[in-house]
């Protein structure tokens, strides 16, 4: 009896002091996570990213991030207007750039002048709903959060505040990515390191606009005034508008993508909601990460990759030939009577050996 009286005590004591060893390993993680060096990463409209080095530069850092969401009518398409939620007035939102375990701490604004709650969900992130069961605010709120970036790659963040609220927000343009490169820097299928020149952010939209009873798009005066027709149409799982970048042509014409022959581009693609799978006319993935991961090595020389509904993935080109590329959605009916695709237009000299046109149309000879 005196054995297991004596055995029980030990239990105790040792229960207590792994509490009491545990308590100061808690503090000290907070004290390291305080001490380290802070960083602010003014965000950029998309399809452009903020200031960021490929290759980490000494140790982890809080990179601090300021967002403000910005309820406001966005018109889509000629003729067709919505009440877009957005991440900083922009569909898709800024791209955030940090690297592996680095901290990102983010403060989220909802100005008083927006009607809705709303917070942010980073794919990137563990626990707590994504960071959005603690990023939940008020019109005339603010907050602040902060996670530890453990996972690199490419991933979705979006708003979702709960039920249906979710692809509402979602489908109406509030969502972007976070770019979490490896602290040594991507490295290519070899494993040797390897940089890119520029890099581009696309994000594919699609949205849910009801229609009256003679077809045409109708209109609201405020984000709530819509969402019972737009329920209506997320039923029939039927997208009205399938976009790049928020808006119908926001990366055609003088606002198509530019490179120089002999760039390393690297090409971040988003899809919040639906699969999509890109291509690029007149080019290849030299590099992709497929599912966006940049732990898993890229594979190499794919015509076409998809992207799951609710991820991003990476890919990179060299650019060989000037000349201008599409870059698209090759479900062709959605890039091209919807307006899933963006133009890149390359400047340079042209290679003969690559592609030449040996004889000009003529008549056919009989």
């Amino acid at each position: 009896m005196k054995t297991s009286v004596n055995k029980i005590r030990q239990f105790v004591v040792l229960a207590a002091l792994t509490i009491v060893l545990a308590i100061p390993s808690q503090v000290n993680a907070q004290d390291n996570v305080d001490q380290l060096k802070r960083v602010k990463q003014e965000l950029v409209a998309p399809p452009y990213l903020p200031e960021y080095d490929q290759v980490a530069k000494g140790e982890p850092v809080i990179v601090e991030v300021r967002m403000s969401i910005e309820e406001k009518e966005l018109e889509i398409a000629p003729g067709v207007k919505i009440w877009a939620m957005t991440f900083d007035g922009s569909v898709p939102g800024p791209i955030i750039v940090v690297h592996e375990n680095d901290y990102v701490e983010l403060t989220l604004v909802n100005p008083s002048t927006n009607t809705l709650q709303h917070n942010i969900d980073f794919h990137a992130a563990t626990g707590a709903m994504g960071g959005g069961d603690i990023s939940k605010v008020n019109p005339g709120e603010e907050v602040t959060i902060r996670f530890k970036a453990t996972k690199s790659g490419v991933f979705v963040y979006h708003c979702a505040p709960g039920g249906v609220m979710v692809p509402l927000h979602v489908t109406a343009g509030m969502n972007g990515v976070i770019m979490v490169l490896p602290r040594e820097g991507l490295k290519d299928e070899n494993d040797k390191p390897v940089r890119y020149d520029k890099a581009f952010y696309i994000s594919e939209q699609d949205y849910y606009v009801p229609k009256d009873s003679e077809g045409n798009f109708k209109e609201y005066g405020s984000p709530a005034e819509s969402f019972g027709d737009v329920m209506e149409v997320f039923e029939t799982l039927t997208p009205t508008h399938i976009i790049f970048n928020g808006v119908q042509g926001s990366l055609m014409g003088e606002n198509a993508l530019k490179a120089k022959v002999g760039d390393k581009v690297l090409f971040i693609t988003s899809q919040a909601n639906r699969d999509t799978r890109i291509h690029l006319i007149g080019g290849h993935a030299d590099l992709l990460w497929a599912g966006g991961s940049f732990n898993d090595k890229p594979v190499t020389n794919y015509e076409s990759w998809s992207v799951a509904g609710g991820s991003a993935v990476a890919m990179m080109y060299e650019f060989l030939q000037p000349g201008t590329y599409a870059y698209l959605n090759h479900n062709l009916i959605e890039a091209f009577m919807f307006g899933a695709a963006a133009l890149v237009k390359v400047e340079g000299e042209w290679d003969d050996d690559l592609m030449k046109q040996v004889n000009e149309p003529s008549a056919i000879k009989e």
